[in-house]
């Protein structure tokens, strides 16, 4: 099998999460138990730190990884979902994993794989973990997938734990308020392991402290901390994140980190990780930005931030997947902008002229195009100097974009 057949084939397994929806969640650890223990139990072959939360998980694992990198430690990273290529997914200091190693792990253990009938997620897991244990981190920071309780990843026990902001998203897994989504969010709290929460929020954090009440464990709310930090990652929102990252830092045991390495970790979080999406600046003048902010919460940090740009005209390419809640996040969404519908090129993806129906309701008005492709040369060839242009909506926006 070529790198590509092996990606195929991955890809049609079983449904796949971020292209098909509900359809392809599972919630059971079964599955991952077994391949696990197939692999020889990698997870318990390397130390880690385990990221979960509605909002940041993913810059706060970059962050993390980045600290611990310039502390001088071989550092493993997991992250979901990828941006460009599968390989982003699996990371030592940096580097993705090679397309050598993804193709020999599935060749070597496709009979198992095959006959257990493990999800492209579970089996990604699998692949990471052994990955880690194989090439001998000193660390390993786990991006929680979906959830936490019953998220693949939550078969690590690791030194630290951290939750982030809590939103109202995948409610069709993780249930429809707050405190559902914190009951699931608040599964990777373990007996004995400091668990570090981003945010303190009246609504979840009666769900986190009994859940630390059960495992033994006192809650660290980073939100208490008064130092700011500066980051190469942009974005104000991105305070909170930096909050998380140093105090799961700082209950690392056994790991020594300056505070010069905390500086300098932060500070080149991109250089360091490669994360990509996150308030990205794709071109100045005129600017235009991109950010994989998708929910409720999230948004109302990153059109925060959009407010703050100085422009004549502001230009916003929009897409959705088709079980995101519009009425939650269109009214966020200016009135003044031009807008460019479109869909994102997954099965999941709502169709530009739904879009366009829907935000018409909430007075956004522009045009639809059917792939984010158009819709991106219609933005470029529309942008004047002075205006300012906003790319978002979904991951899979950004991700065609980049």
């Amino acid at each position: 099998m070529t790198y590509q057949e092996t990606l195929d084939w991955m890809f049609a397994q079983l449904p796949m999460y971020q292209k098909q929806g509900k359809t392809a969640f599972k919630k059971d650890l079964t599955n991952t138990l077994a391949l696990t223990k197939h692999l020889g139990n990698p997870e318990r072959r390397f130390k880690s730190i385990h990221v979960g939360g509605t909002n940041g998980k993913g810059s706060t694992s970059h962050m993390i990884a980045s600290i611990l990198q310039e502390a001088g430690y071989k550092v493993g990273l997991y992250t979901s979902p990828h941006l460009k290529n599968f390989t982003e997914r699996i990371r030592i200091n940096g580097e993705e994993i090679s397309k050598d190693s993804v193709k020999d792990f599935i060749l070597k253990n496709k009979p198992f794989l095959e006959e257990q009938g493990l999800s492209f997620f579970e089996m990604t897991v699998g692949m990471a973990f052994n990955e880690f244990a194989v090439q001998k981190v000193d660390i390993a920071v786990v991006e929680v997938g979906l959830g936490g309780r019953l998220d693949s990843t939550n078969i690590i026990t690791p030194e630290v734990s951290v939750i982030t902001n809590i939103g109202l998203d995948h409610t069709q897994f993780l249930g429809e308020t707050l405190q559902e989504i914190a009951f699931e969010k608040a599964g990777i709290i373990k007996k004995n392991v400091p668990i570090v929460i981003g945010e303190r929020q009246k609504e979840t954090t009666p769900v986190f402290e009994r859940k630390a009440k059960e495992c033994s464990v006192e809650l660290i709310f980073a939100s208490d901390m008064k130092d700011k930090y500066d980051t190469d990652l942009l974005g104000d929102y991105q305070l909170h994140n930096s909050r998380s990252a140093v105090r799961a830092i700082n209950e690392l045991k056994d790991y020594h980190v300056s505070d010069e390495n905390i500086r300098k970790g932060l500070l080149n979080v991109v250089r360091n990780t490669n994360l990509k999406g996150r308030w990205q600046i794709l071109q100045d003048l005129p600017k235009v930005i991109c950010d994989t902010a998708h929910n409720k919460e999230g948004l109302s940090y990153t059109l925060a931030q959009l407010k703050k740009e100085n422009f004549e005209k502001l230009h916003i390419l929009l897409g959705v997947v088709s079980d995101k809640k519009l009425e939650d996040v269109l009214p966020m969404f200016p009135k003044e902008a031009v807008y460019y519908f479109c869909k994102p090129n997954i099965p999941r993806g709502l169709s530009e002229r739904e879009l366009k129906e829907k935000a018409k309701k909430y007075g956004l008005k522009g045009g639809s195009y059917s792939s984010v492709d158009d819709a991106y040369k219609s933005l470029k060839i529309n942008l004047k100097e002075n205006d300012v242009a906003y790319v978002g909506g979904s991951t899979f926006v950004v991700a065609e974009i980049l």
